[in-house]
């Protein structure tokens, strides 16, 4: 199922198990931030992004080396080597993605990205390579159709119950999402429109091992929508202020059973309230600083990609 139908889906989902696959990643992957720089037609779309001169590549490489030690330490975490034709691409997630699952098995996909500075990210044959020659996963390329969908970042992925968020943007149109949720072999997936401004759904949303969720009303064009999956995930459906979503705090990962990752700056943000919710979910927050490269318009979920 794929709808913008809002009690269709939850419908549908509040009858899915959670066994569909894995709900955390066995291992990550970054992107360093080789020729680390403002992209200007990424700027175009991505309000989050800073001007020029607040870009600092020396610092933004010394705060992703200190993400991949911490990472590293919580579970396998790969580094790819950056390009300097490629200044978005320490954002890994939106150009590949895995999965895992009873209906795809190992299988990883590609992305179609909306911007040409982008698109070369997918054409990466050691990144493939990696997927697909040394891991041995099925590719399921989505980068040569005209549909923008750009993975991870426009599509939040609940995977222990093979449930699907997608936010529509210029980076992901309807048949985006659709093809995405036939790659990766979803059970549901919902459609909605992302506010005006917002580029990407995991900015606004993060779904954390398939038991909470964080949500910023302000970023869904339709509040009721964000209200529908708080609602879902309570008592764990975390509402976020408008402070804790302009800090990033949305763009934060699961990446073990109990351990929530985000930014420095977002884990500073976070209210009392918020604080007492996620432990109550039973997680520990864990930051690193990445101001520098938060200069970039993404933060520490758009720096990682998973592996299922």
């Amino acid at each position: 199922m794929i709808t913008r139908d809002l009690h269709a889906f939850f419908d549908h989902a509040r009858g899915m198990a959670a066994d569909f696959g894995a709900a955390i990643a066995r291992a990550a992957f970054l992107v360093a931030p080789d020729g680390f720089a403002r992209a200007e037609q990424s700027a175009g779309d991505n309000r989050y992004m800073a001007q020029a001169a607040a870009f600092d590549p020396d610092r933004a490489s010394a705060q992703h080396r200190e993400l991949h030690r911490q990472l590293s330490a919580t579970l396998p975490t790969v580094c790819f080597a950056g390009d300097p034709d490629t200044p978005d691409a320490l954002f890994p997630n939106n150009v590949f993605a895995t999965t895992s699952s009873q209906s795809t098995g190992p299988r990883y996909l590609v992305g179609r990205m909306r911007h040409p500075v982008r698109q070369r990210e997918a054409e990466r044959e050691d990144i493939r390579g990696f997927f697909g020659q040394v891991l041995g996963y099925e590719e399921a390329d989505l980068s040569h159709q005209p549909h923008p969908c750009e993975l991870t970042g426009a599509l939040v992925i609940d995977r222990a119950r093979g449930l699907g968020f997608a936010g529509l943007s210029e980076r992901c149109d309807e048949q985006g999402a659709r093809l995405m949720h036939r790659a990766l072999g979803l059970r549901a997936t919902l459609m909605f429109d992302l506010a005006p401004g917002e580029y990407h759904t995991n900015v606004v949303l993060a779904v954390l091992a398939g038991r909470a969720a964080l949500v910023c009303p302000g970023g869904f064009a339709d509040p009721a929508v964000a209200t529908a999956i708080a609602g879902f995930y309570a008592p764990n459906g975390i509402v976020l202020s408008a402070a804790e979503h302009a800090a990033f705090a949305a763009n934060s990962i699961a990446l073990s059973t109990y351990g929530l990752w985000m930014s420095a700056a977002a884990g500073r943000s976070l209210s009392p309230s918020t604080q007492a919710a996620l432990a109550s979910a039973g997680f520990a927050v864990s930051t690193v600083e990445l101001d520098a490269i938060e200069a970039g318009g993404g933060s520490l979920r758009c720096c990682v990609g998973e592996i299922f």
